[in-house]
């Protein structure tokens, strides 16, 4: 399959970025993965830095082959103008979701921490300095003591989010087209394949099992690039845009 424009450069630019973080370290982690906006680590470009980090070699091969398989068909009906503002668009969806899901997490917890006395610019030091308080756990209890860290200490990293966003859209203009898993070799069409897949997403979200990717994964991030990748695609289609306009 011949490479389209804008998935070349895509591609180009993660496996720089991939390459770049393998020799620096930390050091890229740091400045170019989204961290939690509360945590002094947090930088405004993260929002789009974060999707061309990836956190090891089969992250950012997944990702990849999923970006050239679909993305390639994708750019083919929307151009590379529209492809490319509806794959960025879908990675700070993704963003955005599960910005607003570790919010949550975070300020349930740090409520229950104020109304038990304590003070919550000395709670932000402690964190800020990679630390806790025993005491804490005392209040909250060690699961929510647990949400209320890993929350505050998150970093995402990785395109899953945009490539969940051109998944839908794959399935949305290809919905005939058979596809199956490297592990599950029976072709299912894309109508059925994505929303499977998406479904395996929220099931994960809610109860915190794996099925396919490691337990760190950022399933409400998966669901926040579908959801963003659906809006987008359903209101273009309904409104007809004319795709000349975007090349």
């Amino acid at each position: 399959m011949r490479l389209t424009e804008t998935v070349k450069q895509l591609l180009i630019i993660n496996i720089i970025m991939f390459i770049g973080a393998s020799l620096s370290g930390d050091v890229a982690y740091s400045l170019f993965g989204l961290h939690f906006p509360k945590s002094e680590s947090f930088h405004f470009w993260q929002v789009i830095s974060h999707m061309f980090m990836h956190g090891g070699l089969s992250h950012i091969l997944f990702n990849m082959l999923a970006l050239w398989m679909f993305g390639v068909a994708i750019e083919g009906v929307l151009g590379s103008k529209r492809f490319l503002f509806f794959y960025i668009s879908c990675g700070l969806g993704a963003a955005i979701i599960q910005i607003i899901f570790l919010y949550f997490n975070f300020y349930s917890n740090l409520e229950i921490l104020i109304n038990a006395g304590y003070d919550p610019s000395q709670i932000f030091e402690i964190l800020n300095q990679g630390k806790y308080s025993t005491a804490w756990s005392g209040v909250l209890g060690e699961g929510n003591l647990l949400s209320f860290m890993s929350s505050f200490n998150s970093l995402m990293v990785g395109a899953s989010g945009a490539i969940m966003g051109v998944l839908v859209a794959f399935g949305m203009f290809f919905p005939e087209s058979k596809l199956m898993l490297i592990f599950f070799p029976v072709p299912i069409k894309a109508k059925y394949f994505i929303p499977g897949i998406i479904i395996l997403d929220l099931i994960s979200a809610i109860s915190g099992f794996s099925f396919f990717s490691p337990s760190n994964t950022a399933y409400v991030a998966h669901l926040g690039g579908a959801l963003t990748g659906f809006l987008i695609m359903y209101y273009w289609k309904r409104n007809q845009f004319n795709s000349n306009r975007w090349y």
